[in-house]
């Protein structure tokens, strides 16, 4: 591979060589995240010859989708393997923020408030909602819905006493609101760990509130997803890890019986319900995406480690570190100026498979209030599971990187990455 590095793409020998000596320093840390492969590999397995996946659940439907048995059998599916009693699984979710906010207003009604526990969410939710802007064309203000939120505490975990405090005052929290990954904030993910803690204390009290995690780019990084550790529901993107790459849309919405039932008359209709819906491409690539999530996830978290260890060593500021606990594959880096994080970004375009050829500018996006420079040169438009990476334009220029089909795509990015930047004399 070193001969094709410096041949083909003209990287230079010490870059190379930094990059290994990393991936050599890695190999306990890179076993520890094959053995969870291995583990939730063997999980998805066993979920699909659970709940007998046939070749006849890849057919298409069209129009209502009546007795839809591939629809049928892809919720089944998730429920079973994110240890749930319901799904909604659907390619008519246009993204993860539509999956959480037909998640949040099919949970909540009029006088009702949604608590956020880990601080402000990210950019496109805020907007979604209308946390920015209370004349929000639906949202949470047009439904007399309320929001508050609760900071984490300085070691990054779920403050349980602050949200305690606030949910004996105010008896009309009917949401506890966990975001598992960072967004634009330099955090850590939230680990099985403590969301189970807190789901266990809250629910322990406060039994008929809902506990809903944003799980995006959290599933599969941990032997077990946070509806095994007491989380009603879970949401996700079917572009993110899920998916795989393959998935070419969609998201999914698992929980428990009662909750499912009532995001789903919000999904459709209160009669319909779940009992309509076509997909007129079929649900093959839904099947497989999944199924190979926790390989390409492994992968995906090689490569962050590797882009943190890199980093790091060269005095640069990365979230998580390398010994923190990583329960998301998304790593953020501080860069120490505006031009070398559009040098990063462009590094990580330039090493895709798709657009190579194509420059990153900062620009204006939906529901962002900072201009956003993004790199994904993705099979699927947009898909974080690939190799991608975005970060807003403002100080202290934090770049965030995530995703990753092959390790050698990673591997190339870094070695791109190190030499835009000029870095060449530090490795």
């Amino acid at each position: 591979m070193k001969t094709i590095l410096r041949d083909y793409y003209h990287i230079d020998e010490r870059i190379i060589d930094y990059v290994f000596k990393i991936k050599r320093r890695l190999s306990e840390k890179i076993a520890e995240f094959e053995e969870v492969k291995e583990y939730n590999s063997l999980k998805v397995l066993h979920a699909f010859q659970t709940v007998g996946v046939e070749e006849r659940h890849f057919v298409p439907s069209t129009g209502y989708g009546l007795s839809d048995i591939g629809r049928e059998k892809l919720c089944e599916l998730f429920a079973e393997i994110f240890g749930a009693e319901a799904a909604i699984v659907s390619p008519h979710f246009a993204s993860g923020t539509h999956s959480i906010c037909m998640a949040l207003f099919g949970l909540l009604r009029p006088l009702d408030t949604l608590l956020c526990v880990t601080g402000r969410p990210y950019d496109t939710l805020i907007s979604s909602l209308g946390l920015d802007n209370e004349s929000t064309v639906g949202g949470l203000a047009e439904y007399a819905i309320k929001y508050d939120e609760v900071n984490l505490t300085s070691d990054f975990d779920i403050d349980i006493d602050a949200v305690l405090d606030r949910l004996y005052l105010d008896k009309s929290i009917k949401i506890v609101y966990i975001q598992r990954s960072k967004g634009y904030t330099a955090r850590p993910a939230l680990s099985i760990a403590q969301i189970g803690r807190a789901a266990r204390i809250i629910k322990d009290k406060f039994p008929n509130v809902y506990i809903v995690v944003d799980n995006c780019y959290g599933e599969f990084t941990e032997r077990q997803e946070p509806t095994e550790v007491g989380a009603d529901v879970i949401i996700g993107s079917l572009i993110k890890n899920p998916g795989s790459g393959i998935a070419p849309t969609g998201g999914y919405i698992v929980g428990t019986h009662k909750a499912i039932d009532r995001i789903s008359a919000r999904f459709t209709t209160p009669t319909t319900k779940l009992e309509i819906g076509s997909y007129a491409a079929g649900y093959r690539a839904f099947f497989q995406g999944i199924y190979l999530s926790p390989s390409t996830v492994c992968t995906a978290l090689i490569g962050a480690a590797l882009f943190t260890e890199a980093f790091a060593s060269l005095g640069y500021k990365v979230c998580p570190d390398s010994k923190q606990t990583r329960s998301d594959i998304a790593q953020s880096i501080v860069c120490h100026n505006e031009q070398e994080l559009i040098a990063f970004v462009r590094a990580i375009q330039k090493a895709s498979p798709i657009d190579a050829n194509a420059i990153p500018y900062p620009d204006v996006q939906p529901g962002y209030d900072s201009k956003i420079i993004m790199a994904s040169g993705s099979f699927i438009q947009g898909s974080t599971i690939e190799l991608s990476a975005d970060a807003p334009l403002r100080p202290p220029y934090t770049v965030y990187f995530q995703g990753g089909l092959t390790l050698e795509s990673i591997e190339l990015a870094l070695c791109m990455a190190l030499q835009d930047m000029n870095l060449t004399n530090l490795v």
